[in-house]
Formats: structure tokens, C-alpha cells, sequence
């Protein structure tokens, strides 16, 4: 594909990535992205057959097989990807991909963290604390919608056009949203319960992820929390596992870990303060949860994700 343009007038992504055939870098257990043209995105088509053993990035994958399947490993799962199925990979989560002889698939990637950061993206943490593996039947009432904003957003990232990188992010929110809904929609979310109830209760435990997302810092009370949304502990504590698959602690630790890997990434700020600053009681309670969450130390976390940031820079 050609394009014609003047020197930065777009981000010229055609010409560079449609089969990117270049070593995915990944280092000690960590994959140092590969962005081009100080954007946030990479997309191509990929028809490597190399596998790569367990390892995390910081950028949000999707992988969309075109011919032949694709297997993702995780640390609970083992999925076989199918063309016309989606496999959705959060940030920070250790996995392993396994390629046939022959097959392609595109490879969707994209830093994420300005959007996190938009109030109502809370409603979307829980879903991306694992791996989303979509399917037509298992997504039924969205599943033409998202795979249809994955294919424009390829479409308009080989497209050189001027506002590319901004539409594609467009279509990730969009894409985001559909996600959100479809979970809070899902009849199973709250079983035996009425249809109005169903909505108050996804009010009430949005409300509540707002506030841990507002004072994870600080010492949160399971009792005080069930009390303020009106449930008994017991009665919280399921309804809670249900909308986030998680318990109320585990979630807890989850969203202070995924704040201390964005802290990590600042140099300025001490092992310690990180540790305060994302909520945990002590260093020795932080260390020993994101060993067992990430699989490695913060200070091993923070040098590999300094070697990734100083990989994507314009200036490396």
C-alpha cells in the first residue's frame, strides 16, 4: 500500500507495519512492545511460526486469528483460538503463545493507561483481570460489534489518514463499552433475581467500585461497605464474587497492584512510598503479594519496565 504525505503530517503506519516480521523482544519474562512513530498502537498480520514461553508487556493484547488457530496459555487456562473468535489479554498478565506450522492472525496492541484513567472505565477493571476469550456463542448479543470495531480500527490503522491513531482509540472505547454492557446485561450476572433489582444492584456494586477506585490507600472494611450498600457481609461478599469474579479482598490487592505497576514506572518514588501509595499495610506485605501476583520482585518489575520504556522510545 502507498500513501502520499509531508513529513509528520500523519502517522504513517502502512508502510511499516502491515506484516511485521521483526523478533518480538522479550526479556526476562518481559516483552518489550514494539511501538512505531511515537504512537500507542501496533497492529499487523502475523504469519510467524515461533512460540514464545511465558512473559507479560504492558500493553493490552488482542489477537484475531485469520487462518488456522492460535493457543493461549495462561497461568488457570489453556485456549485454542480459533479464526472468527478473539482472545482479549490484559496488561501485566503472564502468558504463553503457541503457533501451528502455517496460519496468520493480527496482533493488536496499544498502551492503554490514559484510558484507565477515565472515571467510568471503572466498570471495565474487573473484566480485564484475566483474559477475555470471545466467541459468537459466547458473546452472542455483542459478538458482530466487536469483531466489526476490530476490523475498522486495522482498516483505518493501515489507512494513513491524518486522525488514525485517534479513531482507533475511538473504536477501542467503543469496543470497551460493548464489553461493559454486555456483562452488566448478562442474565446470569445476578441469578433469581428480579429485573429491576438487577439494575440497582449493577448501580450499587459500580458505586462501590468507584469507591475502592477513590480510596484504595486507605483501610477498607468489608463490614462497613456491605452496611453502606445496604447487603449483609455474607449477602455483599456473593454479590460482589458474582459481578467481579473475584472476592472483595482479592480485588482489593488486585487494583492496588495494577497502581503500584503504574508507580513503579516513576524512578522518583522509592519501593517504599510505592508500597504506601498503593495501599499496602508494609514493604514486607507488598513484597510478598507482588511476587505472588506478578511473578517477580517490584524492584525486579521496575527494572524490567524501565528497559521496556527506554525500548519505545523514539530516542533508542
Amino acid at each position: 500500500m502507498t500513501t502520499t504525505r509531508t513529513a509528520g503530517s500523519f502517522l504513517d503506519f502502512s508502510s511499516i507495519n502491515y506484516d511485521f516480521t521483526g523478533t518480538r523482544k522479550v526479556s526476562d519474562s518481559c516483552e518489550a512492545v514494539q511501538f512505531q512513530n511515537n504512537s500507542t498502537i501496533r497492529i499487523w498480520l502475523n504469519t510467524q511460526t515461533e512460540n514464545f514461553d511465558a512473559h507479560w508487556h504492558t500493553a493490552l493484547e488482542i489477537i484475531m486469528p485469520i487462518e488456522n488457530h492460535y493457543d493461549v496459555l495462561t497461568a488457570d487456562h489453556e485456549f485454542r483460538v480459533q479464526p472468527g473468535e478473539v482472545m482479549v489479554i490484559p496488561p501485566g498478565e503472564l502468558h504463553e503463545l503457541r503457533a501451528p506450522e502455517t496460519g496468520s492472525r493480527f496482533i493488536y496492541l496499544f498502551d492503554i493507561s490514559p484510558i484507565t484513567r477515565l472515571k467510568s472505565f471503572v466498570g471495565i477493571q474487573s473484566l480485564l483481570s484475566q483474559p477475555l476469550y470471545i466467541t459468537k456463542g459466547g458473546y452472542s448479543q455483542v459478538y458482530e460489534e466487536l469483531c466489526q470495531s476490530l476490523i475498522q480500527m486495522r482498516e483505518e490503522y493501515f489507512s494513513g489518514n491524518e486522525y488514525a491513531e485517534l479513531t482507533i482509540f475511538s473504536l477501542l472505547l467503543n469496543f470497551f463499552t460493548k464489553l461493559g454492557y454486555n456483562h452488566i446485561n448478562a442474565s446470569n450476572l445476578f441469578p433469581n433475581v428480579r429485573l429491576y433489582k438487577q439494575r440497582e444492584y449493577v448501580q450499587k456494586f459500580n458505586n462501590v467500585m468507584e469507591y475502592i477506585d477513590d480510596h484504595y490507600m486507605e483501610e477498607l472494611n468489608l463490614e462497613e461497605i456491605a452496611e453502606a450498600t445496604g447487603f449483609s457481609k455474607y449477602h455483599f461478599s456473593r454479590l460482589f464474587k458474582q459481578y467481579t469474579s473475584f472476592t472483595f479482598c482479592d480485588y482489593l490487592c488486585h487494583r492496588r497492584i495494577k497502581v503500584a505497576e503504574e508507580l513503579l514506572a516513576r524512578p522518583e518514588l522509592s519501593i517504599t512510598e510505592v508500597a504506601l501509595q498503593a495501599g499496602f499495610p508494609s514493604i514486607s506485605t507488598f513484597n510478598r503479594l507482588f511476587k505472588q501476583y506478578k511473578n517477580c520482585t517490584p524492584s525486579e518489575y521496575r527494572s524490567k519496565n524501565s528497559r521496556t520504556l527506554l525500548d519505545n522510545s523514539p530516542y533508542s
